[in-house]
């Protein structure tokens, strides 16, 4: 007969196999901060052809800007490389002076002939970044002439066009082009001509608080402290980004203590984790929008009628009310909310008769087939599955093709597409002219004009009277006659129907370990570390 002790010592060896065991939480080194992410959209560091949110704050930490944007107050402009600035009376200049003895991480003196030669570095490669400084009027040609040093520690950026000078001290407060890189550094690493830009797609040369010590992409990137920061070194010796796409995944980790900081978790992720006292979860409204796009290159949506009956086969309530929470909140117009130009939602609802009535006039009575192109990511992927079976009951068979950034986002600035669930927009600037130029704005709808940066231009949405309005608005120095344009720009994108609905404005949410301290979730996405730390 057995012991009554070893019996019991059986039964409790059962009940750990079988009974769920409470998370084990490890803790991560004190002096390291780990990061999880999907770092899917991370394919270059080139500061000049980087896009996409998600690599915004990585080059906040390995360079500096011009200036800062308050994470508290996105409209206030605060002091970085330039101490302070001044804007000439005609609003056609602004003069920067340069903080002293600011030093590269090679070494290398930080001066204003750096800040100049990389803004007019962005303009020369001409990629996506250049795309904010061309609509200031701005171009590879008279980017010497108009962005100067007067001195080493004056930089002088004269206006080539009427733009309100506001909006270009915002870009250089949150552009990755805009970020200050060591010339003498990159030059070094020139080869054919290129401005250093083959070297720079895996290495950086900047005066940020992290340098870059290892990266593999979609796996992991690592940031080392540099203690030669000019503003002091960072309170954190290393933070290491990992790549984590899949938010369960995630969840995990962050419950588990093996990450620190969780980015991209998903709605239910989200939820749950807003119930664990061991966390603290943040989030910001952004600036930019989910949404659908069309293609007006393709003849089926050149047709207003059409354009219309997608826009009425959007389920935009259930979409934000099941897919976005923590991703977007409702937004159906192209400028951001809680602007002075920002208009109420039109209460845009999925209406299939309508649609259907819409597609007969149009010559499409029994619907078309069409392909989605969708990031395999949530929520991108969930809003096109959604889409999909929406537009099936107005008889319209939608493929869904899932891809990278690459692929997805590629398609869209070559203009080779039919249907893209995306997010963009602008929106980092706090100001209409950002959303609008991005989502609205097409100076040149020729295919030659390559304006792949302006989503206007992507879907070969072209409107004179839009443009004139715009070009009108940037101009005016009245803040009461500028709003009104702007409003009037959306009234009439949304009379017209434009070729981009709006779903959602971006949320930007992340999950912190209880343990760090001073972290501050930027709206404009460059969240700054040099001042995080952790309580052992």
């Amino acid at each position: 007969m057995k012991s009554p002790y070893s019996l019991a010592a059986a039964i409790a060896l059962w009940l750990a196999c079988v009974m769920p065991l409470a998370p084990v939480r490890a803790a991560t080194p004190a002096d390291q901060l780990l990061v999880g992410m999907n770092m899917n959209n991370v394919l270059t560091l080139d500061p000049a052809a980087a896009t996409g949110n998600d690599v915004v704050p990585v080059a906040a930490n390995l360079y500096d800007y011009v200036v800062e944007l308050d994470p508290r107050d996105v409209t206030r402009v605060l002091p970085a490389v330039a101490d302070r600035w001044t804007i000439a009376a005609d609003r056609r200049s602004i003069a920067f002076k340069i903080h002293p003895g600011i030093r590269f991480q090679s070494g290398n003196p930080l001066t204003a002939d750096d800040v100049a030669w990389s803004l007019q570095r962005t303009l020369k490669v001409n990629r996506a970044l250049a795309s904010p400084w061309k609509s200031y009027g701005f171009t590879a040609k008279n980017a010497e002439r108009l962005i100067r040093a007067v001195d080493p520690a004056t930089l002088v950026i004269d206006l080539p066009i009427a733009v309100d000078p506001g909006m270009v001290i915002y870009t250089l407060g949150t552009s990755i082009g805009a970020v200050v890189l060591d010339r003498r550094t990159v030059l070094a690493h020139e080869r054919n001509g290129d401005l250093g830009a083959a070297w720079l797609t895996t290495h950086t040369a900047g005066s940020g608080p992290f340098a870059l010590a290892d990266w593999k992409p979609e796996d992991v990137l690592t940031l080392q402290r540099f203690d030669g920061y000019w503003r002091g070194p960072a309170k954190l010796r290393r933070v290491v980004l990992r790549h984590i796409p899949e938010s369960q995944s995630l969840r995990l980790m962050i419950d588990r203590s093996d990450v620190d900081v969780a980015l991209g978790l998903s709605a239910p992720d989200l939820v749950a984790l807003r119930r664990d006292a061991a966390v603290n979860v943040q989030s910001v409204a952004g600036g930019s929008m989910y949404y659908v796009a069309l293609s007006m290159k393709d003849a089926r949506f050149a047709d207003k009628r059409v354009r219309e009956a997608i826009r009425s086969l959007i389920d935009y309530e259930g979409i934000n009310r099941f897919v976005m929470p923590g991703y977007g909140v409702p937004h159906q117009r192209p400028v951001q909310a809680g602007l002075p130009a920002s208009l109420p939602d039109p209460g845009y609802r999925l209406d299939v008769p309508k649609a259907r009535r819409l597609l007969a006039e149009a010559g499409y009575p029994d619907g078309f087939a069409v392909d989605i192109r969708v990031l395999a990511d949530a929520p991108f992927l969930n809003i096109a599955t959604s889409l999909q079976a929406t537009l099936a009951q107005a008889g319209i068979r939608a493929n869904v093709l899932t891809g990278t950034g690459n692929q997805v986002y590629g398609a869209m600035r070559e203009r080779r597409f039919e249907i893209v669930v995306g997010r963009g927009g602008g929106g980092l600037e706090p100001d209409p002219y950002s959303n609008l130029r991005a989502l609205v704005y097409n100076p040149d709808n020729r295919d030659a004009a390559k304006l792949t940066n302006f989503q206007g231009w992507r879907t070969a949405f072209y409107d004179p009277e839009i443009n004139r309005l715009f070009t009108a608005a940037q101009a005016a120095s009245d803040p009461t006659e500028q709003t009104e344009m702007y409003r009037r720009v959306q009234q009439r994108y949304a009379d017209v129907v434009g070729p981009i609905f709006p779903i959602s404005q971006t949320t930007n949410t992340v999950v912190l370990a209880k343990r760090v301290e001073g972290y501050e979730l930027s709206p404009v996405w460059t969240t700054h570390l040099r001042s995080v730390s952790k309580r052992p």
